[in-house]
């Protein structure tokens, strides 16, 4: 027997119900906050991964699904969002399209060859937007509140928005700096990924889980003592636009996300419920990009943005047990007794279909009593049946599954009164 990869799954039909409602409420709150859907190919050039999310991350130098192809080009299959839509942006040139700026949003499949873990699969889909084209507090807001509400809509309440201010590039130099004259003495008690960051991404020390309690690690030097006048200014009116939208929030300093595109704003929305003795678990995450525009040989625009997995989401509805309101009635179930009922059924079934009817019949040749069952299994709303009685008389007994109360109407009037009962 072929098994399905390690660190993949199938979700089956009960479970695409739930993915479907999400995608389509996430599509809803889109069009609230006039972002487009951009799609991009599910593999890219490696380049554009190496260079957008940087050599130093574990995601290019552990986690990438890369190969050679025919033409020997060397190709990656996707494992985040924000830089293909970040290439599709350079390359189709929309710094010159008319409404400024450009607000995205993507839902696709990403893949990192990682370990397994709870709501954590090397394929994943993850859903994301970028604003590219403004550097403005209020767009940065905008975005945070966006993330915050996605979240509230599908119910949940334990939520905690985490931020930090990186500061501009300079503000970043001045901090990687001050970061290599801090660990440099100690750093060969660190793990090895620790060692190769020192001078290429030391801000990653921070993140790292190996060593995360050194105490070199919690007596670092922080982020906030490094960032220039401008940088403040801007984190104020970030937090001014929070305070004013009435949205809560915790400075972190230690809130780093090491990425080398990201400057200024960087968030992370965690689920905080007293329920599970005090576990937090990230949500999403994200943050400003002033230089990856550049970096991708692009013009000198600024993005923000951020993703999350809907695994996660899924995850976080299950343990708050959260039902979605999904539709899970079935309009008409006929049941038929004889060849000639069942011929019949299947044209009335297509004619029912066409008027936006969600009907079916039994296919497995079972007993009246058999497919009444199959009735109540889909939640039918109603029930025909069909025997040469009926297709003599012309006339029909249609059962009202909840109330169990039935009605005679005309055998070809069955879409009119299944119409008017909607």
């Amino acid at each position: 027997m072929i098994n399905i990869p390690r660190g993949t799954q199938d979700i089956l039909p009960e479970e695409t119900k739930k993915w479907r409602y999400i995608e389509s409420k996430l599509n809803e709150l889109m069009e609230l906050y006039n972002y487009q859907e951009i799609r991009t190919p599910i593999f890219e050039s490696t380049e554009l991964f190496a260079r957008g999310v940087g050599g130093s991350t574990d995601v290019v130098q552990k986690e990438m699904y890369t190969f050679k192809d025919k033409g020997d080009r060397s190709i990656t299959l996707r494992p985040e969002g924000t830089a293909a839509v970040v290439r599709s942006y350079i390359e189709n040139k929309m710094q010159g399209l008319p409404n400024q700026p450009i607000k995205l949003y993507y839902t696709g499949p990403m893949f990192r060859y990682e370990r397994k873990q709870k709501g954590r699969y090397r394929q994943f889909t993850q859903f994301g937007v970028e604003a590219i084209g403004a550097e403005n507090p209020g767009i940065d807001a905008e975005v945070l509140a966006m993330a915050m509400h996605i979240y509230q809509s599908f119910g949940l309440k334990h939520l905690k928005l985490v931020i930090n201010s990186i500061g501009d590039m300079h503000s970043r130099k001045e901090y990687n700096d001050a970061l290599v004259k801090h660990f440099e003495p100690v750093i060969g008690d660190f793990c090895s990924d620790c060692q190769n960051r020192l001078h290429s991404n030391p801000m990653r020390i921070l993140d790292c889980k190996v060593d995360k309690d050194k105490e070199a690690i919690k007596t670092a030097p922080q982020i906030s003592d490094y960032l220039n006048e401008a940088s403040k200014a801007y984190f104020d009116e970030v937090k001014q636009h929070l305070d004013d939208l009435g949205i809560p929030y915790v400075v972190d300093p230690n809130l780093v996300r090491g990425l080398d595109y990201y400057t200024h704003t960087a968030f992370e929305l965690m689920m905080d419920n007293p329920n599970y003795d005090g576990a937090i678990t990230t949500l999403c995450g994200g943050g400003r990009y002033n230089g990856l525009l550049e970096l991708l040989d692009g013009p000198n625009q600024t993005g923000i943005g951020f993703a999350l997995s809907i695994e996660r989401l899924l995850l976080a509805l299950n343990e708050e047990e959260i039902e979605l309101d999904i539709d899970n009635e079935f309009d008409l179930f006929v049941v038929t007794m004889g060849d000639a009922a069942d011929r019949y059924a299947i044209k009335l079934l297509n004619d029912l279909r066409k008027n936006g009817i969600k009907a079916d019949k039994d296919y497995m040749s079972r007993k009246v009593k058999g497919q009444m069952k199959q009735a109540d299994r889909l939640n039918a709303n109603y029930t025909v049946v069909i025997g040469d009685q009926e297709l003599e008389n012309k006339n029909i007994n249609i059962k009202n599954m909840q109330s169990g109360e039935t009605e005679m109407i005309q055998l070809d009037g069955i879409v009119d009164y299944l119409k008017n009962k909607e």
